[in-house]
């Protein structure tokens, strides 16, 4: 895996030291605008031409993965298996910089588990503290890792995250500490950035969307990654078509844990 992060750009200081303690440290990272108002206007443009076209059986790759928890998300438009759905999508599980900061949390042996779209919607969005993994584990063995691509700004009126720093460090979730984990948190903070930046999150720092008050829904894009060793959310190989192996590269195919030589068209 070294070497394939290596022919796709990531170097060892492509992540400053600063950056690596924020992460390590605080469980997250903002790592700035790397999307050019250029590229948010055609993933816009192709996300709203791929909710007209699926209407109501958008997002139904989710509903009919069996390792997806909570798929149902009736606050929220969504989309699934954007790997298969054009081009403008191929950034979200190649970029040097979030494989460099997965690859700081995971380790070198990690795979994109999903890459899906979500909206939260006016009036909705409020949820629980929650880690992404079902138990709390040691310090430096974590299974999952996440990035949330920001299609819009990130406001505390249009329902951002929220995060409580440093909680991936802790030895429990949050429904074993807290009363209710839908109430805020004394240590939580919502992140809030312009459209076009990226946020890292160690899946087991405490998280959740706060309440899109709003009159507009609030776009974003999640590649969402894990151990090498674990279930993909979304099982890459029983999905994969024919023209995205034909399009992206053999690094690209083993982020996503592939083979090139064997396809399927769905």
């Amino acid at each position: 895996m070294q070497q394939v992060l290596q022919k796709m750009g990531v170097e060892q200081d492509i992540l400053s030291k600063e950056e690596k303690k924020i992460l390590n440290e605080q469980g997250y990272l903002n790592l700035g605008k790397l999307l050019s108002d250029e590229n948010l206007n055609r993933i816009r443009n192709r996300v709203q031409k791929l909710l007209d076209l699926e209407g109501e059986l958008a997002g139904i790759e989710l509903e009919q993965s069996p390792n997806i928890r909570h798929s149902k998300d009736p606050g929220a438009k969504r989309l699934g298996d954007l790997v298969n759905k054009g081009e403008e999508f191929d950034v979200f599980y190649t970029h040097p910089k979030v494989l460099a900061a997965i690859s700081l949390v995971l380790g070198d042996n990690f795979k994109l588990s999903s890459l899906n779209y979500r909206a939260a919607l006016p009036g909705a969005g409020l949820q629980k503290l929650h880690a992404d993994w079902p138990e709390a584990v040691a310090k430096d063995d974590y299974m999952v890792c996440n990035s949330i691509w920001l299609l819009d700004d990130f406001s505390k009126e249009n329902g951002a995250t929220r995060i409580v720093p440093g909680t991936h460090l802790k030895s429990a979730l949050p429904q074993q500490v807290m009363k209710d984990p839908m109430d805020s948190h004394p240590e939580e903070i919502v992140i809030e950035a312009p459209a076009g930046s990226v946020f890292i999150f160690n899946s087991h720092t405490w998280h959740g969307g706060t309440k899109n008050v709003s009159i507009a829904p609030r776009r974003a894009i999640h590649s969402y990654f894990c151990r090498r060793d674990q279930v993909q959310q979304i099982d890459q190989k029983k999905y994969i078509q024919k023209e995205t192996l034909d399009r992206i590269s053999q690094e690209a195919a083993h982020v996503l844990d592939v083979d090139q030589r064997k396809s399927i068209s769905v």
